[in-house]
């Protein structure tokens, strides 16, 4: 049976998320956390010098040994990441909730998506774990499309939607407004930078 994910964005804000592994795809994934303000813990005997840095600037709660059972308790979710076959096994069979075990689909319950961000503009790009070099490459064909433009404009509308909830009371009239500030012709002018 063929596995269809359910997308979903998650707020992560001061939830308990342990890593375990401690090379440069459990940095890559650190990062993304940070970003989110999740409470990190990391679990490795070593690091990449950037968690070194991370873990000493006190951003991340750092354990200096192996992954052993007991050490997921209450944590929200949890991401294997070693080189370890046999750990990131043991880690999905111990994960509380959310598990994501880094390249192998079958031991986890969720996958992370390749991401364009521009700021309040967020595109997440899945092949549901088939091919995640094609996410990788559509990716990169969507930050092209999608410039740094987008993300300034959304900022903007995010002012303009605060007052048009407030100015505009009558509903029909409101949406007209806002659909007029998110049209294809608006995504062309981005694009072209005219606005």
């Amino acid at each position: 049976m063929t596995l269809t994910y359910y997308p979903i964005f998650l707020n992560l804000k001061s939830k308990k998320c342990i890593v375990i592994g401690g090379g440069k795809v459990a940095e890559r994934k650190v990062i993304s956390l940070l970003k989110s303000g999740a409470d990190i813990t990391l679990i490795s005997p070593e690091l990449t010098k950037r968690l070194k840095k991370e873990s000493s600037g006190k951003k991340i709660k750092y354990i200096s040994r192996r992954y052993k059972k007991g050490d997921l308790k209450n944590a929200f979710l949890v991401i294997a990441a070693t080189d370890s076959i046999e750990t990131n096994k043991k880690v999905s069979e111990d994960a509380p909730r959310l598990i994501n075990v880094v390249d192998v689909p079958s031991l986890c319950n969720f996958i992370v998506p390749s991401v364009v961000k521009r700021g309040p503009l967020m595109i997440a790009i899945s092949t549901s774990g088939v091919s995640p070099s094609m996410s990788k490459a559509i990716r990169k064909e969507l930050e092209k499309l999608y410039g740094t433009e987008f993300g300034e404009y959304l900022k903007s509308l995010r002012k303009i939607r605060a007052k048009a909830l407030t100015k505009l009371k009558d509903k029909k009239e409101r949406e007209r407004f806002l659909k007029r500030l998110a049209t294809a012709k608006v995504i062309k002018e981005l694009r072209q930078k005219k606005f």
